[in-house]
Parts: C-alpha cells; structure tokens; sequence
C-alpha cells in the first residue's frame, strides 16, 4: 500500500497517538468541573492553547478549539458576519464547501454572497475582487492554500484591500498550516481555521482563532465552553495530540518542505516520458505545499484513480468533501476548464514519510494506466 491522499488526512505520528493516550489515561476531567482533576485537565488545555498561539505568532485569547476545519470555518464566518452591520459577503469561488454551505445558509438570512473568480493559474483576480466591493459589504473569505490546487493565494494583497475598506478577513488555513510558515498572515486576518488531522495529529479536532479586540454575538446563547464561542465538553486528549502534532510539524517546516519539493520534483521527472498527455493544474513542483494536481488527456480522474488503487498506490479526485457528489470540481471549472477536462483531475497529496521509490512506483502506475490496456477514455 502507497498512499498519496495526506490531503484528505493524515495517519496519527507516534508522538501524536502517545500524547493521545497519556492525556485519555491521566487528564480526563471536564475542564468545566471545579474539583482537581477538573482543574487539572484545564491546566492541559491552556497550556495547549499558548503554545498553539505561540507557533501561530498570536494572542492565546483569540484561540478556541473546535471539532476540525469544518466547524471552524462556520463558526468564523458566523462571528464575522454578525460583526459587521453590511449584508454582503464575498468569498472567493475556490473556497472549500464548509464556506459555501455556510454562506449559503446566511443568504437565506438576507445575507447576498458574491464569488471572486480564479485566474487560469488558480489565483483569485484581484481587480474582480476590487470590483465586487460594496457600500454594505462587510466580510471577505479566501482560502490560503486551495484543497486540490495546492496553489497558495495572496492573502497579503487581501489584507491591503480589506484595511482600505474597512472589511473582516477570514482565511481558511487548514491545508497551509504546518506546511507553509503562516506568521506572515496570522497578523492579517480577523480570524482562521486550522485542522489536526491534516498534519498527522487526530480526527476530530481543530481550533479557530479570532481577533480578541472583535467584538460578535456568538452562534449559540449562554454557552460556557471556550469563552462561549462554541458548547461542548472539550476533547481534551484530541487538543494535547494535536498540539503535539502542532509542534512537530512547525519545528520541522523546512525539511518537511525540502522534502515534498523532493518528492513532487521526482514525480514529474518519472511522468516525462508521457508529458505530452499530462498537465500540471495549480502549484509546481517547485513550491513546498505537498499537493500536486494532474490532468491525464482523454483519461477519466475516476478510472484512473481506481486503477492505481488496484496498484497498491492510493490518491484521489479532489476534496474528499466534494468526490461523493460525483461533479466536476467547482474550482478548476472557476480556472476555466472545461467540465470534460475537469474530469480528467487526479490529486496527489504527499507525506512526510514518503521516499522517491515511493514516487517512482507511483509514476509508474499511472504511465501503466496511461498506456496499457485498462486504458479507458473520458
């Protein structure tokens, strides 16, 4: 088995699981309980809490952790939305579908969303987002690094245009954390959202941050968890793993991206004996998110998913939130593909603990697709 989907999620790391079951077996107190092993696993919790902060370069007030990048990204939205007095939002049309469906729901509130299209290469057009700016627009969302693309979006340039208009900045920043340093950003945006279990620490955990100084009405009333942002008994050795996972990840940034440029750079030397039927899509093989997207001519992103997977080598069609819908990305149709060639999309999502024999054998599998006799057409 060679799997090559750490975009979706990743598998725990050792050090991750061991602070999983050390805090199961001896902080399992409710953080809420008054008594000692209460305060105990409060004290797990905050200490968490300031080195997330830490590694993120912000105020610890401002983190409150969640169930994933999911619940994250509604509860920001939600809180930013609520911030402002303006009923218009805009996001931009590569946002993940935790962005969509909320802003959804707040169009039925009497909220209008507007969507800033994407570059042929993947960027958001920054004079359609210049143009789409209005007198009640109060909220702008763009996703730091795109699920599928890999392709990193200026968030930077945002900022400017938001501080100039008076706007919140929200950016998902689940499929950057631990892979990019988000320093940079972090003091930019009015809140983000990051994830564990895409940088190898547990399902079901994950942490937003929003601006301390912004003043909201959060989702639910009279919630005593996490300074009332969100209710819930907190998953106390999730938030240690995570952490763990956290510290692991930022500690080790630079190799981990020597490496993935490593993996990502082998993987189109070994594909160049069939370049002429495959197109990179998004982030090259020079940048360090370990995401890379391929279109494969006349090869639908199905098939040949499924017959490497019958390789023994694992990847996928896209967001794992998306592939049950059985539709062409929404994404690389706002890149300007067409939906027949937006078939043809494989993702290849690389680990840490990847070797290039690994991408060899991978490279291998889809040219054997390419060229051999389960050959099947679009």
């Amino acid at each position: 088995m060679k799997y090559f989907d750490f975009a979706s999620t990743c598998p725990m790391s050792k050090e991750s699981l061991q602070t999983y079951i050390t805090a199961s077996q001896e902080y399992y107190g409710n953080t809420e309980s008054l008594h000692d092993a209460g305060s105990k696993a409060e004290t797990l919790v905050e200490h968490c809490r300031a080195t997330l902060a830490n590694l993120l370069k912000v105020e610890q007030e401002g983190i409150s952790f969640t169930s994933g990048g999911t619940e994250s990204n509604m509860l920001a939205i939600n809180a930013l939305a609520e911030a402002k007095r303006g009923k218009h939002i805009i996001i931009s049309a590569g946002e993940h579908s935790s962005i969509k469906n909320v802003t959804t729901k707040l169009m039925n509130a009497g909220f209008e969303v507007s969507e800033v299209p994407l570059t042929n290469e993947g960027i958001i057009d920054m004079e359609q987002l210049q143009q789409l700016i209005r007198e009640d627009t109060s909220l702008i969302s763009i996703q730091h690094v795109n699920s599928e693309t890999g392709k990193i979006q200026p968030i930077e340039k945002v900022h400017k245009i938001c501080k100039s208009n008076h706007l919140l900045l929200h950016s998902d920043c689940v499929q950057s954390f631990g892979k990019i340093d988000l320093s940079s950003i972090t003091s930019l945006v009015d809140s983000f959202s990051i994830s564990s279990h895409k940088i190898y620490g547990p399902k079901g955990i994950g942490a937003l941050y929003i601006r301390p100084s912004l003043s909201f009405r959060p989702f639910l009333p009279n919630v005593t968890h996490e300074s009332g942002v969100r209710p819930g008994t907190l998953n106390t050795p999730g938030i240690a793993a995570f952490t763990t996972a956290a510290k692991e990840m930022v500690m080790n940034l630079h190799s981990h991206q020597n490496h993935t440029q490593q993996l990502k750079q082998e993987l189109i030397k070994h594909l160049d004996e069939v370049k002429q039927k495959v197109e990179i899509i998004g982030s090259n093989s020079e940048a360090p998110i370990p995401i890379i997207g391929l279109c494969i001519e006349n090869v639908s992103g199905q098939h040949m998913m499924l017959e490497a997977n019958r390789k023994g080598f694992y990847f996928s069609t896209g967001s794992a939130c998306q592939m049950s819908k059985n539709a062409p990305s929404q994404t690389l149709l706002a890149m300007g593909l067409s939906e027949q060639k937006a078939q043809t999309f494989i993702r290849i999502s690389f680990g840490r603990d990847q070797t290039l024999n690994d991408v060899r054998g991978l490279a291998s599998a889809i040219i054997d697709v390419i060229e051999g006799e389960d050959y099947e057409p679009v």
